[in-house]
């Protein structure tokens, strides 16, 4: 199974979303589903609420953590925030302090922004504040895709953030984007055709199967092609759910992010390459 070094942690704790959600908080504080339009905050918006709460208790500088145990305290609150997603439930940062950080409060918004930054571009999740006074968040499909309320065991991972990279790339090749070009740019961050990917699954039938089924994709013969080749289009689900404008500058605010937000996809791809 594919999966860069530095994903392990994040992998393992990912496994574990198959628990009941009532494992990670006490049934008396949760949250009911949630219906409302989200007013919403961009990631370093949400961040800089968030870092209100900051406890100043502590005089450990957040850079003395060894990284292996942020990547540990990342990947707790990731899984707690995908258990809310799957749920439809909001949360708060009281909430996330306590189920999450406990006795570690101090690196909670240095980790947030980071948890958050992996959420969307990985996951295609956003964090949205619903209620400004209050804090109050709820987890939303990245540019309203709905592909993961799909999921027909509903364990799956949220996928969205690569539908999001794909439905990209055919953009900017012109609306028609050779198999080929797809495959490749895929493999430059540890996504590869035949192997099966921690997250994604195997590409070829997620890309070519699933989401040409559900609408978000078309994958079609060149025409008098010979031999064979192939080429993706936007389906007319990813029409109606999103734009090329929305899908352009989701893209654009991802490419202003420092590399550290991508190590899951990206250092696996890395060490191909040297």
């Amino acid at each position: 199974m594919s999966c860069s070094t530095s994903g392990i942690v994040l992998v393992v704790k990912m496994s574990a979303l198959s628990k009941p959600e009532e494992d990670l908080q006490d049934p008396g504080e949760a949250q009911g589903p949630v219906e409302a339009q989200p007013l919403g905050a961009e990631v370093g918006e949400a961040a800089s609420h968030l870092a209100s709460y900051h406890p100043a208790s502590s005089s450990t500088p957040v850079e003395a953590l060894p990284q292996e145990i942020l990547d540990e305290m990342k990947a707790n609150l990731m899984k707690f925030l995908l258990l809310k997603y799957r749920a439809k439930k909001l949360t708060s940062p009281a909430e996330m302090l306590n189920k999450v950080f406990r006795d570690n409060q101090e690196y909670f918004p240095v980790v947030f922004s980071q948890a958050l930054e992996w959420l969307q571009v990985i996951f295609g999740v956003e964090v949205k504040e619903v209620d400004p006074t209050e804090h109050i968040y709820v987890m939303v499909p990245t540019l309203g895709l709905t592909c993961d309320e799909m999921l027909s065991d509903g364990q799956g991972l949220p996928k969205a953030g690569l539908l999001v990279l794909v439905l990209s790339m055919i953009m900017w090749s012109g609306d028609l984007a050779p198999a080929e070009v797809v495959w490749g740019a895929l493999s430059r961050i540890g996504v590869y055709v035949g192997r099966e990917h921690c997250i994604f699954g195997e590409p070829r039938e997620l890309l070519t199967q699933v989401w040409v089924r559900e609408g978000y994709l078309e994958y079609r013969q060149v025409p008098d092609s010979d031999p064979a080749r192939y080429e993706f289009l936007w389906g007319p689900r990813a029409y109606e759910e999103t734009s090329k404008q929305q899908v352009m500058a989701f893209v654009l605010r991802v490419r202003q992010r420092p590399l550290r937000a991508f190590p899951l996809l990206s250092e696996e791809a890395a060490r191909e390459e040297e």
